[in-house]
C-alpha cells in the first residue's frame, strides 16, 4: 500500500518553483542628501560608485551568510545608484572634455562589477540567481552605454555615410604559371 501511494505521488506533476520577486531599485534619502550635496559632477559620481560598491559588498557578504532576501534588497540599492547614476550622465553635454573624463571614470568602476555579481550568482539557489542575472546584464547594458556615449562623436556610424558601402577592395590579378 506504501508502494503505491508513493507511486501516486510520484506521478503528479511538481509545481514550478517561485522565482524570488526582481530586487526594488532605489536611493534611499540619506545617499539621495550625499548625492544631492556634492560639490561638482565628478564628486557626485565617485559618491554614487562608492555607495554601490558598498552596496555590492553588503550583497556579496549576504550571499555568503545564505540571507538571500538581505542580498536582493542590496542588490536593488546597487541598481538604484547605477540607473541615478545614468539619469545623471544623461542630462550632461557628452560634447564636453570634463562629461567624457566620467563617462571615463565610470567606465572603469564599472569594468569590476560583473564577475562579482557572477561569481554570487553561482553560490545563489536558482530562485534568486535569475535576479543576479539579471543585474549583471543591466551592468553590462550600463557600461555599453557609457562606452558609446563616451566614444559617440569620434566613431563614424554606416548612416553618416548616407548607407553607401565603402568601396570593394579589388582583388588581385591572377597570376598564370607558363612553362
Amino acid at each position: 500500500m506504501c508502494s503505491a501511494w508513493s507511486a501516486a505521488l510520484a506521478q503528479q506533476p511538481r509545481s514550478p518553483q517561485m522565482s524570488a520577486p526582481p530586487p526594488m531599485k532605489f536611493v534611499s534619502r540619506e545617499e539621495r542628501s550625499q548625492l544631492d550635496e556634492a560639490k561638482d559632477s565628478k564628486s557626485r559620481i565617485s559618491i554614487t560608485l562608492e555607495l554601490a560598491a558598498d552596496h555590492l559588498t553588503k550583497a556579496e557578504e549576504f550571499t555568503s551568510q545564505k540571507k538571500f532576501d538581505q542580498s536582493c534588497e542590496e542588490l536593488g540599492r546597487y541598481l538604484g545608484l547605477l540607473t541615478d547614476a545614468r539619469t545623471f550622465l544623461a542630462t550632461m553635454n557628452p560634447s564636453k572634455n570634463s562629461t567624457r573624463d566620467l563617462y571615463r571614470h565610470f567606465d572603469i568602476a564599472l569594468r569590476r562589477l560583473p564577475p562579482r555579481l557572477a561569481v554570487m550568482r553561482r553560490s545563489t539557489p536558482a530562485d534568486y540567481a535569475g535576479n543576479l542575472k539579471a543585474a549583471e546584464e543591466y551592468t553590462r547594458e550600463t557600461r555599453s552605454e557609457v562606452l558609446d556615449k563616451f566614444y559617440g562623436h569620434t566613431v563614424l556610424r554606416e548612416d553618416a555615410n548616407d548607407g553607401k558601402k565603402p568601396d570593394e577592395v579589388k582583388a588581385p590579378p591572377e597570376v598564370t604559371k607558363h612553362p
